[in-house]
């Protein structure tokens, strides 16, 4: 178990406590202190419980990225209550289901949102609704709360409910990959120990300075929340990815020592970036998850800056967000894994009967440890298939070697059974990605009446690019056996994927 702090709460005061006068937040040019902010989680905290919401009641959070969203979050889980972020891409009929299924007492909201106030009037639970932005009281639904009026109160004590570490601290909906989101719930602990267990491996201090595109409503985003603003570090936020070259040219201006990407993002930065013509020499680190990455895009990224260690990176929401690492002095001779174990997570790789399988045998990727979520919210059946013994049956199929360096091969669901085998759509990406001219591209398997599966791959080509079927499947006729090789090339403008930047296969076998 862990020591030390139960919360975020206590790690954001004693943060505040020693840095009240350092950039905590920088987002649009305006910065905001790690005293303003504490200030403002206060004022926040003091205001949700004057207007009733009790201990373990959840609040929805319906805001990107910014300053809000942060003291809305520490707010919540000082006042006692539970954090649920909500993806802001979502309309209104998916975020109102998530309100009702999380039973949200409160909204916490982007005045701007437009289905805002169809997501209020939806028949829910929700008793109280803020606003945040100044023009909030045109905007904003009937008998909501204008977010200066919470947020700026100077006297707010500091005088937070006792927290059992054990207790649900926030509930993320998971990115929905087959289309059938979940609701994670995270204790106090999960969230403490991961953000440990990061802080661990990445060495972070009050010193680093992020620029951050990933969205805080989910779980790798969070993470770099969490981990910043428990060293008293800053975060300098770049909400879109429109145009590569700013957030580049933000991270140069900024001095940044780190960022943090899935693999499409990094895809973006090298396609559409020369990054050598930019002065990135106070970058330190890199940090990939959210999904496999090619050891070809591995070594691109590599190539461009040499000089930031990369951390390729591997997790769950309902791990909390990390599971494994791999140290960046590991990457030439571990290339392709996904590392070992965080502080204190135990891995192991089992076959069908539970049983755990030798080396070099593949089978299913299972967890143990502080960061393991409490469940599904208010879905016992979904929490009985993955949660067992005290271990997260994570449906990632993967080996181990020798020194217990896990690769993965991918999830279960995702395997495409093609006459007597089962092969990897990462495998097959793998290979593709080797090749000049494709930027992104997903593989997987469609019904055949013979072989019961072929395999398709869809191709995000590069711009400018000349490809073709032939091409692509001549390149992996040398390099793959026969009944690897995809039998329909189909490209495409870019991929579905969901927020953590995940390709959504579903989609794409539905899109035929």
């Amino acid at each position: 178990m862990i020591t030390g702090p139960t919360g975020l709460v206590d790690l954001l005061r004693e943060s505040a406590r020693r840095f009240a006068d350092r950039e905590a937040i920088r987002h649009r040019g305006t910065a905001t202190t790690y005293g303003e902010l504490w200030r403002s989680v206060l004022a926040v905290s003091r205001a949700l419980r004057v207007h009733g919401l009790g201990q373990g009641e959840r609040v929805a959070l319906l805001i990107d990225n910014s300053p809000e969203y942060v003291a809305a979050y520490y707010a919540v889980l000082h006042a006692g209550g539970v954090v649920v972020g909500l993806n802001t891409a979502l309309r209104g009929a998916e975020l109102a289901r998530q309100i009702r299924s999380c039973g949200a007492a409160a909204l916490i909201a982007a005045p701007d949102h437009p289905d805002l106030a169809s997501v209020v009037g939806a028949g829910n639970t929700i008793r109280m609704v803020s606003c945040t932005a100044s023009q909030a009281d045109r905007a904003a639904p009937p008998g909501a709360h204008a977010w200066g009026d919470w947020a700026s109160a100077t006297d707010a004590p500091d005088d937070s409910p006792a927290i059992d570490a054990s207790h649900p601290a926030a509930i993320i909906y998971t990115s929905g990959t087959t289309g059938d989101p979940r609701g994670v719930t995270l204790s106090h602990c999960n969230l403490v120990a991961n953000t440990q267990s990061i802080l661990g491996y990445l060495g972070l201090t009050a010193a680093d300075r992020i620029v951050n595109v990933l969205p805080f409503y989910y779980s790798y985003g969070n993470s770099v929340l969490h981990t910043h603003l428990a060293v008293g570090g800053s975060i300098v936020l770049e909400n879109s990815l429109t145009y590569p070259h700013l957030v580049v040219q933000t991270m140069a201006q900024e001095s940044a020592t780190g960022f943090s990407g899935v693999p499409s993002t990094f895809a973006l930065l090298l396609q559409r970036v020369t990054l050598a013509d930019y002065d990135l020499a106070s970058l330190r680190y890199l940090t990939q998850a959210g999904g496999a990455m090619a050891p070809a895009l591995t070594q691109r990224l590599r190539a461009a800056l040499p000089r930031a260690r990369l951390f390729v990176m591997y997790g769950q929401t309902e791990a909390t967000a990390r599971i494994s690492y791999l140290p960046p002095e590991r990457l030439n001779d571990k290339m392709g894994t996904v590392g070992i174990g965080i502080p204190g997570v135990t891995i192991e790789v089992r076959d069908e009967a539970d049983a755990r399988v030798p080396a070099g045998t593949a089978g299913e990727v299972c967890v143990r440890g502080d960061n393991v979520m409490l469940g599904y919210w208010e879905n016992p059946q979904a929490t009985a298939r993955v949660l067992r013994d005290g271990w997260l049956h994570t449906g990632d199929i993967g080996r181990m070697d020798a020194e217990g360096y896990l690769s993965l091969v991918g999830r279960s669901s995702d395997m495409i059974k093609t006459g007597a085998h089962r092969v990897s759509p990462l495998e097959i990406e793998e290979v593709l990605l080797e090749l000049d001219g494709i930027s992104e591209c997903a593989a997987l398997g469609i019904a055949d009446e013979i072989l019961g599966e072929v395999i398709k791959v869809f191709i995000v080509p590069c711009a400018g690019a000349a490809l073709d079927a032939r091409a692509v499947q001549a390149h992996c006729r040398a390099r793959l056996a026969a009944y690897k090789v995809p039998k329909e090339v189909t490209f495409v403008a870019g991929l579905p994927r969901t927020a953590s930047g995940k390709v959504k296969r579903f989609m794409l076998k539905e899109a035929g």
